[in-house]
């Protein structure tokens, strides 16, 4: 995958942190952060889609509760993670349920509280397309930045280090 530190002909220079523009470098280094997180996102939307069969957004829940204890999280609390509504979040996880790769239940000690967790099912799916979805990650923040960035982010996404000549 070392075409992945090319960057295609239709993007413009990737802007350096040490730019001579009007941006201080924090705000440069956030719209570098933006610019990496929209091409993963691009990217990963059509390959998720493929190899999981969820919608983006879906897969950002499966991706939060796959990181957590077998015990999952409460609802509210993936909706903070992730910025969404409740209600929103109910129609995902339903369609997660129906699709056998989330359970629900009633959070111990709390009537309202849900806590929802990942099933071996998905354990077993993000499993098999990690190396796929890595990869895709790997491209898409590759195509993006240039050299100094690229450097910077290795440590930061293990597998574009693996991608360095």
């Amino acid at each position: 995958m070392a075409a992945a530190q090319e960057q295609p002909a239709e993007l413009p220079e990737c802007p350096s942190l040490k730019g001579a523009g009007l941006l201080p470098a924090e705000l440069r280094a956030w719209m570098l952060l933006l610019a990496a997180t929209g091409a993963v996102e691009q990217r990963l939307r059509s390959v998720v889609k493929e190899t999981l069969a969820v919608s983006h957004d879906e897969f950002l829940i499966l991706c939060l509760l796959a990181e957590q204890p077998r015990e999952g999280l409460r609802m509210t609390r993936i909706a903070e993670l992730l910025g969404r509504p409740k209600t929103r979040l109910t129609y995902q996880i339903a369609c997660l349920q129906h699709a056998g790769l989330v359970t629900r239940r009633a959070a111990c000690g709390d009537k309202r509280g849900i806590e929802v967790a990942l099933t071996d099912k998905a354990r077993r799916q993000i499993q098999d397309a990690s190396d796929t979805l890595a990869g895709t990650v790997a491209q898409a923040v590759g195509h993006v930045i240039g050299p100094e960035q690229r450097e910077a982010l290795c440590a930061l996404v293990p597998k574009l280090a693996d991608d360095t000549p």
